[in-house]
């Protein structure tokens, strides 16, 4: 599949630092769209495999943001991406592009972004929202903030990797709004997991459940792909317990730096802390219904439904969401 589109972007050589679940799906959109694609990850078989399609890699960071117009960073961790920074950052010059693509603290990625700036080059947050399995077709949404001029420099990028692109103003204001939808979706789990089981104690049938919340006003995003993989039962949706704890814990710091006094968002931290206690931090994210499958003694599966979320939307040329209003 490819974008088929026009690539003005194919002019600038891109490093992409981070080839695990979403960053190898992000760079691999690149790499297909035929984009000039330099990559680096600490396992070098992810790296192999890139080479093998025609990217080529870097010895680290350093040479990555050295030879290429515009790196871009998908990383697990705040504390990750300060330390490659710090490899990158003698390398930046005027007109270098520093793109974070990961999920990370909006204070943070201002900090970095602002050293980055200080030196001439240009920084954005940039993450992605969609699913990993839309990441790999390149339909996922991606929020950028940024300074305007940055902002369409990089929309060619950015539009081979997602379909919906949305400049959601300055720096670090992507980040926030990442946190926020990812706050969203993990109350959605939750709520889910919980309509799921009270369904199953009250003696419906589970197909018959899901079809109901489908089509009603209690419908979301996440019933209609991680409520499938719970009643698989394979609740592989490529995503754990431990990062969606770094999101809502992201969230929460972001409404404490405003001084807003959340209710639920406290709650939910406390729900997924205890289920990395029984579980451990690497358990699929969707396992949290374990905790009432064990209390209740039912098991939440129902046949029919697919093991993994698939795309079946054909790739499609990205394109630029206006708020509506502006």
């Amino acid at each position: 599949m490819r974008k088929c589109q026009n690539q003005e972007n194919t002019g600038m050589k891109v490093g992409f630092i981070g080839l695990g679940n979403v960053g190898g799906k992000l760079s691999g959109s690149l790499l297909r769209n035929g984009v000039d694609l330099t990559v680096h990850d600490l396992n070098a078989d992810l790296v192999a495999g890139f080479v093998a399609k025609g990217a080529k890699a870097a010895d680290g960071p350093a040479q990555l943001m050295r030879d290429c117009d515009a790196v871009i960073t998908c990383l697990p961790s705040p504390a990750a991406s300060d330390a490659v920074m710090q490899e990158m950052l003698p390398e930046v010059t005027d007109g270098k592009i520093w793109m974070e693509m990961s999920t990370t603290d909006e204070a943070e990625v201002k900090r970095l972004g602002g050293m980055v700036i200080a030196r001439g080059g240009a920084a954005v947050d940039c993450p992605v929202s969609g699913g990993c399995h839309r990441a790999d077709t390149g339909n996922i949404s991606i929020f950028a903030g940024c300074d305007r001029a940055t902002f369409e420099r990089i929309l060619p990028f950015l539009t081979t990797m997602g379909r919906r692109i949305l400049h959601t103003g300055e720096l670090g204001s992507a980040s926030v709004l990442k946190v926020l939808t990812n706050y969203l979706a993990t109350a959605n789990l939750i709520t889910c997991c919980e309509a799921l089981v009270v369904a199953k104690a009250a003696g419906m049938n589970l197909n018959t459940a899901y079809e109901a919340m489908k089509i009603s006003s209690g419908t979301s995003f996440v019933h209609e792909t991680e409520s499938q993989v719970i009643l698989n039962g394979s609740r592989d949706i490529s995503f754990t317990m431990d990062l969606v704890l770094k999101d809502i814990g992201l969230f929460q710091e972001v409404a404490d730096r405003a001084g807003v006094p959340l209710e639920m968002n406290p709650l939910m931290i406390e729900i997924f802390k205890d289920g990395i206690a029984k579980y451990g931090p690497r358990e699929l994210s969707p396992n949290i219904i374990k905790r009432l499958e064990e209390k209740t003694g039912l098991d939440i599966t129902a046949p029919g439904f697919p093991p993994e979320m698939t795309d079946d939307e054909p790739e499609e040329p990205g394109y630029e969401v206006i708020p509506q209003g502006l």
